[in-house]
């Protein structure tokens, strides 16, 4: 093409610098590899496997390896849920204790680090939107301090594996204090897991089987599910992390399930693949339809990817950091309000480009300014245990997420911005 362009418009010059950088990391030992995938106008311009999905076995990345894609999750529940808003079936505004009575009558915590029983009557009711903006007053046990973030732990389990059946869990749950009144503030939490088994309620069947016949047969998403069956497990890449810099990576993956998981986790259970994964980004891009194939209304695709957090709940920091200096929070996504602030502080975006990623590294964005999808895959472990928010807030431990702020000015580059 003139210019040196290549498909999507960007420029094979720039696209070519991708892989050399991801390598270089690979090469310095922070991350085992990459899938990346990049969309736009219709096209796919560069898919990338980079280093190995099993680094002892030697076993190369490939377009189709399987990752853990973690809080990748949340946006799907979420648009499953509001396919069920526009069948009349729930509204924002309605209390979830109507389909989930073990949060009825809910408790707050007078202090947020404080002792449990220290609390005082909620306010009001958890409501739908409560949760898809992440402002119950739920809580992970890893975005907590104090009793609270430890009583997690104890009655739950840990945030991604838990052994309780769901009907325990959400018992389990519902004993323990807000963090927050709800509607307060943002407070990242498991938020998005009661979302999903609320779904399931109404809809009467497990949440992997909502999806299924909701969103991944329709989307033809072939490989994501809540489990890798053993015909797969091959194509898994490993989940790896590194105690301090210089030294090995450490084989910490989640151990197989026999068979469909009882409890399927709506904010972060899903396992998938980059080709799976921009389908269903696509379908966010495209106003809620891909391929012909329509689930949500385009009305409802604005509503979700539209701020819905107050000046003075953005100026919380988000986890130790000021995300929300550059980002407002929708219903299931977050979107760029600054994206002169993005490239301050290293990254690029463009304006009202949303997306949400999940805790082992892996990304996504659609950018409908551009009409392009970025799929960004690795499995670099972080702290995920009780008040692991005091760690992540210092930075330790996460040099390998330096990679993807590189991958965004690469992207943003070739198309000549």
């Amino acid at each position: 093409m003139d210019g040196g362009e290549t498909l999507g418009g960007f420029t094979s010059e720039g696209l070519a610098q991708i892989p050399p950088a991801l390598q270089a990391v690979v090469d310095a030992g922070d991350l085992s590899g990459f899938v990346t995938l990049i969309w736009r106008k219709g096209e796919i311009a560069q898919v990338n496997a980079v280093g190995f999905r099993d680094v002892e076995a030697r076993a190369p990345m490939t377009r189709d390896t399987l990752f853990r894609i973690a809080s990748m999750t949340k946006p799907v529940t979420s648009i499953a849920a509001m396919m069920l808003r526009e069948e009349g079936k729930l509204r924002l505004e309605d209390p979830i204790a109507r389909w989930l009575p073990e949060f009825a009558d809910m408790q707050v915590l007078k202090d947020p680090t404080g002792p449990l029983e220290d609390t005082y009557p909620a306010p009001r009711d958890i409501t739908v939107e409560d949760l898809m903006t992440h402002r119950a007053g739920l809580a992970y046990g890893f975005t907590s301090i104090g009793p609270i973030a430890h009583a997690h732990e104890e009655r739950l389990g840990p945030a991604l594996g838990t052994h309780l059946t769901p009907d325990a869990w959400l018992k389990a749950l519902g004993s323990l204090p807000l963090s927050f009144a709800p509607g307060e503030r943002f407070h990242y939490s498991h938020a998005t897991e009661v979302l999903g088994f609320l779904v399931a309620r109404i809809e009467g069947k497990p949440l992997g089987e909502v999806l299924k016949a909701r969103i991944f047969g329709p989307l033809g998403m072939v490989d994501t599910d809540f489990w890798c069956p053993p015909e797969k497990r091959d194509r898994m890449a490993k989940l790896y992390r590194t105690d301090a810099p210089g030294e090995p990576l450490k084989d910490v993956s989640l151990p197989h399930v026999d068979s469909q998981p009882a409890f399927e986790a709506g904010g972060g259970g899903l396992i998938s693949t980059a080709d799976d994964y921009l389908k269903f980004a696509r379908m966010m891009l495209g106003g809620g339809e891909v391929d012909g194939v329509r689930l949500v209304s385009p009305e409802t695709l604005a509503l979700m990817t539209a701020n819905r957090l107050t000046d003075a709940q953005r100026q919380i920091p988000f986890m130790g950091f000021p995300f929300w200096s550059y980002q407002g929070f929708g219903l299931g996504v977050s979107m760029v309000t600054n994206p002169d602030i993005v490239a301050a502080v290293g990254g690029a975006a463009s304006k009202d480009s949303f997306g949400w990623p999940g805790a082992f590294g892996t990304w996504w964005q659609a950018d409908p300014s551009e009409d392009m999808a970025m799929i960004y895959l690795i499995q670099n472990s972080m702290p995920l245990g009780p008040e692991a928010a005091r760690e992540l807030a210092t930075g330790e431990g996460l040099r390998a997420r330096l990679a993807l702020p590189v991958f965004q000015r690469l992207v943003y580059g070739a198309l000549g911005r």
